[in-house]
C-alpha cells in the first residue's frame, strides 16, 4: 500500500479444489508405494521366480522406464482429450497392470509385462497430477497446496521397502501388488466425481489428427532405447559391445530426429521448444533430473545396505530408512510453506543441494561396524535435504516458464524428475556392480558373485563370520555401495553449481488456463498466446497487427488481454482501452498527443517483466503523478496509452 499498489487478496481452495487436491494425493501414493515396495522384495522375487540378479533388477527398472518415457506424450494428449480422460486411462492402466503382476505372474517374462503397463499407468498419474494443479492453483499458492500431493508421494516413496518386507515376511510378494487395488477402485471412483474440467468440444477424428504421432513415436522409442542400453551396460553386457553401443545409438539419434521434428515439422508439438527458452529453464530441469537420480539411487542401494551387510531381514530394512522419511516430509513442507509466504525459491534449492551433497558424501562412512547413531543421523541429514530441493525445483521451474507453458512445465519437471529415478537405478547398478567386480577381482574372489549379488546374501548368510569368502564378499559389497555413494554425492555437487545459473524469477502470476474446474469460486482465465514483439525501428502507434479507429491506428489492448511480448520488456506498464479520462483530456484533433499527469481513479496495469512474466498491478491516484500517458484520443471507443513510471 506504501508504494501505491492494491493488493489482490489471498487465493484460496473451494471444496472443488480441494477434492481434487485429496483425489490426486491419494492415487500419488498408490504410485510412490509401487515405485519402491520391490526394493526390499528383489531378492526372494528371484528365488521365487527362478530368476536372477539382473532379472530382479529388471522387475524394478522396467516400471520406472516405461514411467518416465511416456510422460511428455500423456501430458500433450490431456491438451486434446481432456485432463480428466487421461487420468482414468493413466488409472486403468495401472490396473490392468497390477493384475498382470499379482495374480497372474508366474515367470519374470509376464511379471515384466505387468510392471511396464503399471509404469506408463503410473506415468500418466504422475504428469496429470503436476498438471490438474497447474490449471488450478495460482504459482504463488501453489507450494502450500501441492504438498499434500508431494507429502504422500514422498511417504509412498520411503514407507514402500518397509511395507512390501512386511508382505514378504508375514504374507507373500504377491500383496505388493495387492494392495494396490484399492487405490486403484478409490481413484477410479473419485476422478469422474470431483476432477471435471471443462475442456473444447470436438470430433474424435480432429483431436486424433491433432496428435504428435510421429514425435511421440521417435522420442519415446528412442528414449526407451537409450535407457535399455544404459540399463545393460556392464552389468548385462560390457560397455564396449555392440549390444550394449547400438540400443545406445539408435536412442540418441531417434531422440535428435524428434527433436528436430518438433521444432521445424510438428504442427502441434508435444515437446514445446519454448519451454527451455532460457538458461534458467535449462538448469531447473536438470536439477529436476538430478534429484530424482539421487533420490532413488538411494531408496534402492541403502536397504541393500542393511540385508547384505548388517544381515538385516526385509522388515527392519525398510524400517532403517524412516530416518529419510521423518526428515524429508517436515522439510518439504515446511519449505511449501515459507516459499508461499516470501515469493523466494532460489534459497532453497541452494541450501538443499549443499546440504545433500554433504550427507551424500557422509554415506561414504557406512560399513559392517557403523553404529545406529552414525547412519541414523547420516539419513536424517540426506532427508531434510532431499526435502528442501524436492519442493523448491518444482516451484523453481514453473516460476522460470512462461505463463501459457506453466502446465507444460510442471508436466516436464515431473517427466525429468522421473527420468531421473531411471537412469539412478540403471546407473546405480551399473556403478555397484562394476566396482564390486573390481574388489572382487582383487581379493581373489569370483567375479560371478556381483552378478547375482541379490541372491548371494543367503548364501553369505549360511557362512561362519569368519569364513574368508564372506569377509571377502562383504568388502566387495562395501566397495560397490560407496561407488554408489560417490556417484550421487557427484550428482548433488554438480548440481549445486548447476543450480547457480538459476536467475530470479517473480512467482506472482496470473492463474491462466484453458482448462477451469467446474463448481470452481476461483475460475482460471484463458491462456493468452504471445503476440510479435516489435521491433525498436517501428512506431508504436502503427505496430504490425494494429487496428484502427476514427483514422488512428492503435495496438488492441483490452484489460483481459494482454499480449507479454507485444511491449517493451522493462519498466512497461500497459495500460487498458477503457480506463477513465481525467479532466485535463484533451480533444485530440489531428492525432495530437496529450500529456497526462494524473487520472482521478486507479489505473488497472499490467507489468512486463524481462521475459515477458506478466504482474498485474493498480496504480493509484496518488502515485500517477511523475509518469507520463501519451496515446490518441479514440473518441467513444475509449483511450488506448503506454503508461511508464517506476512504481
Amino acid at each position: 500500500m506504501e508504494k501505491g499498489l492494491v493488493q489482490e487478496p489471498e487465493w484460496k481452495p473451494g471444496k472443488q479444489e480441494y477434492a481434487v487436491m485429496l483425489t490426486l494425493a491419494v492415487i500419488s501414493l498408490m504410485v510412490a508405494l509401487d515405485a519402491t515396495i520391490l526394493v526390499s522384495v528383489l531378492p526372494t522375487l528371484a528365488v521365487d521366480l527362478q530368476g536372477t540378479a539382473t532379472d530382479a533388477f529388471w522387475a524394478g527398472t522396467s516400471y520406472l522406464l516405461t514411467c518416465a518415457v511416456c510422460q511428455p506424450f500423456i501430458a500433450a494428449l490431456s491438451d486434446i482429450f481432456g485432463r480428466k480422460e487421461m487420468l482414468l486411462v493413466s488409472i486403468v492402466l495401472f490396473t490392468l497392470g497390477t493384475i498382470i503382476c499379482a495374480p497372474v505372474a508366474k515367470t519374470f517374462a509376464v511379471l515384466f509385462v505387468g510392471r511396464s503397463i503399471q509404469g506408463i499407468g503410473g506415468g500418466g498419474i504422475i504428469t496429470m497430477g503436476q498438471v490438474i494443479f497447474a490449471d488450478i492453483v495460482p504459482l504463488r499458492q501453489r507450494p502450500k497446496y501441492f504438498s499434500l500431493v508431494m507429502a504422500a508421494w514422498a511417504l509412498g516413496s520411503v514407507l514402500g521397502p518397509f511395507v512390501g518386507g512386511l508382505f514378504v515376511e508375514h504374507a507373500t510378494w504377491g500383496w505388493c501388488f495387492y494392495i494396490n487395488l484399492p487405490f486403484c477402485a478409490i481413484g477410479l471412483v473419485l476422478v469422474p466425481i470431483y476432477v471435471k474440467l471443462s475442456t473444447a468440444k470436438s470430433s474424435l477424428v480432429s483431436k486424433l489428427g491433432r496428435v504428435d504421432w510421429i514425435g511421440g513415436f521417435f522420442f519415446i522409442g528412442g528414449l526407451t532405447s537409450f535407457l535399455i542400453g544404459i540399463s545393460w551396460a556392464g552389468v548385462q553386457y560390457a560397455w564396449n559391445s555392440a549390444a550394449t553401443i547400438a540400443p545406445m545409438v539408435v536412442g540418441v539419434v531417434s531422440i535428435v530426429i524428434a527433436i528436430f521434428w518438433e521444432i521445424y515439422g510438428a504442427q502441434e508439438p508435444f515437446l514445446r521448444p519454448s519451454l527451455f527458452h532460457s538458461a534458467s529453464a535449462i538448469a531447473t530441469y536438470s536439477c529436476a533430473l538430478f534429484q530424482g537420480f539421487i533420490l532413488f539411487c538411494a531408496l534402492y542401494y541403502l536397504p541393500f545396505y542393511f540385508t547384505a551387510i548388517k544381515f538385516a531381514s526385509p522388515t527392519i530394512t525398510g524400517l532403517n530408512i524412516f530416518p529419510i522419511t521423518f526428515f524429508l516430509l517436515p522439510g518439504s513442507i515446511v519449505i511449501s510453506l515459507i516459499t508461499t509466504r516470501i515469493g523466494r525459491y532460489r534459497w532453497a534449492i541452494w541450501m538443499g543441494w549443499a546440504i545433500t551433497a554433504v550427507s551424500g558424501g557422509l554415506l561414504v562412512l557406512l560399513d559392517e561396524s557403523t553404529p545406529t547413531r552414525i547412519w541414523a543421523v547420516i539419513f536424517a541429514v540426506f532427508g531434510i535435504g532431499n526435502g528442501m530441493v524436492l519442493t523448491s525445483v518444482n516451484i523453481g521451474v514453473q516460476a522460470v516458464s512462461r505463463v501459457e507453458d506453466a502446465a507444460r512445465a510442471a508436466a516436464m519437471y515431473a517427466f525429468m524428475r522421473t527420468l531421473g529415478m531411471s537412469l539412478g537405478v540403471a546407473v546405480g547398478g551399473t556403478v555397484f556392480q562394476n566396482v564390486m567386480s573390481s574388489k572382487l577381482h582383487e581379493l581373489g574372489l569370483p567375479e560371478e558373485i556381483s552378478h547375482n549379488s541379490e541372491a548371494f546374501v543367503q548364501v553369505m548368510a549360511a557362512l561362519s563370520p569368519t569364513d574368508p569368502v564372506r569377509t571377502g564378499a562383504i568388502l566387495a559389497y562395501i566397495a560397490g555401495f560407496h561407488g554408489v555413494y560417490w556417484a550421487l554425492t557427484s550428482a548433488a555437487i554438480a548440481s549445486f553449481f548447476i543450480s547457480l545459473i538459476i536467475k530470479r524469477h517473480s512467482m506472482d502470476k496470473s492463474l491462466e488456463s484453458n482448462y477451469t474446474l467446474r463448481g470452481s469460486q476461483n475460475p482460471s482465465r484463458p491462456v493468452i498466446k504471445a503476440g510479435p514483439s516489435p521491433t525498436a525501428s517501428q512506431d508504436w502507434n502503427n505496430p504490425p497487427g494494429a487496428v484502427s479507429y476514427n483514422g488512428y491506428a492503435h495496438p488492441e489492448v483490452e484489460q483481459e488481454t494482454v499480449y507479454p511480448e507485444a511491449f517493451p520488456a522493462t519498466h512497461t506498464y500497459t495500460v487498458p482501452s477503457t480506463m477513465p479520462m481525467a479532466p485535463q483530456e484533451q480533444n485530440l484533433v489531428g492525432g495530437t498527443h496529450p500529456t497526462i499527469s494524473r487520472m482521478e481513479e486507479p489505473i488497472t496495469a499490467y507489468y512486463i517483466q524481462p521475459g515477458g512474466r506478466i504482474v498485474p498491478v493498480n496504480i493509484l491516484p496518488e502515485n500517477q503523478q511523475g509518469g507520463e500517458i501519451s496515446g490518441m484520443s479514440l473518441g467513444n471507443h475509449g483511450y488506448d496509452a503506454r503508461y511508464s513510471n517506476s512504481v
